[in-house]
């Protein structure tokens, strides 16, 4: 399972005053476990046909908070692989990009 990024000393210091880590972790554990269970109780729900994600973060308390975190803990990673598979792109496939991104800056 992804790890939440950690949060930066000042973060912790500020809002965690007084509290030992074990306890700060404890608590996260537990938050993961109910998000969990409840995903896995929506998944093996037999009355549900199609899976609707978005249904499970606005109905799981935390779930779109931690997804949030958690793509963009892995943002930097997705640029990176972005970069290094450019190279190996034809000039018709870097034109494509360049317009989709000239249509965004609209």
């Amino acid at each position: 399972m992804p790890r939440k990024p950690a949060a930066s000393k000042e973060e912790s210091e500020k809002g965690n005053e007084g509290v030992p880590n074990e306890q700060i972790n404890e608590k996260e554990i537990g938050k993961l476990h109910r998000m969990l269970a409840a995903v896995l109780n929506y998944l093996s729900d037999d009355e549900v046909e199609e899976i609707d994600i978005e249904y499970l973060l606005s109905n799981t308390e935390g779930l779109r908070e931690w997804w949030d975190q958690y793509r963009e803990s892995t943002r930097k990673e997705l640029e990176a692989e972005i970069k290094q598979s450019l190279g190996e792109l034809s000039l018709e496939e870097l034109e494509r990009i360049r317009e989709k991104i000239e249509e965004k800056k609209k």
